[in-house]
């Protein structure tokens, strides 16, 4: 189905293409790297990869939290210590990110954990074909444990927010595309990364 050719979707046509020309073939795991602002981008550009034909999953790092037990087991939550310690990349790694990359017949699960019920969710394995794409959005997906997880990387730049991460990560200059989605209308580049 053909999406509507509004500036927005024109642009992640031209940001697909530009990802594709680099990683045509295969598995393919893009990550959008913002806040809360990520959901709506990743979502959008997950349909233009439906749209050029990519068998397209989508995941969500806030479905990979930890608990709230663990997020305090040593006192109040600060920015630091969420940034530290809010998710669980491990469970991320091992039930998304790796299974994804082998292909085959592995399965692979977009979700491990429910934030607002504080709780494990129940285990749905998914399988894709040889060429598949995942769009991953989240905070903090360009911290260095994770920057190797990823084929192409996407950090929204509007939506940078904690002093720790841009500071210990340096996001800006790790990402493959800056993008200002402030003006969800008409998204601008600010550049791939020389």
């Amino acid at each position: 189905m053909m999406l509507p050719p509004t500036p927005r979707v024109q642009f992640l046509r031209v940001l697909v293409g530009d990802i594709r020309r680099v990683f045509p073939l295969g598995r393919v795991i893009v990550a959008v790297d913002a806040a809360d602002a990520g959901g709506p981008f990743a979502d959008d550009l997950a349909e233009v990869f439906r749209e050029a034909g990519a068998d397209t999953f989508r995941a969500s790092l806030r479905n990979f939290h930890q608990s709230r037990a663990y997020r305090t087991r040593l006192g109040p939550e600060t920015p630091e210590s969420y940034y530290r310690d809010g998710y669980d990349y491990v469970t991320l790694r091992r039930v998304l990110l790796d299974p994804f990359r082998l292909g085959g017949s592995a399965g692979f699960q977009t979700a491990a954990f429910d934030e607002e019920r504080d709780q494990p969710v129940e285990a749905r394995w998914l399988t894709a074909g040889p060429d598949a794409v995942l769009v991953v959005d989240g905070e903090f997906l360009l911290r260095p444990s994770l920057r190797d997880g990823w084929n192409a990387s996407i950090l929204l730049v509007n939506a940078l927010q904690d002093p720790a991460y841009l500071d210990e990560a340096r996001p800006l200059a790790h990402a493959d595309h800056l993008v200002d989605d402030s003006d969800p209308s008409l998204p601008l580049r600010i550049g791939p990364i020389d």
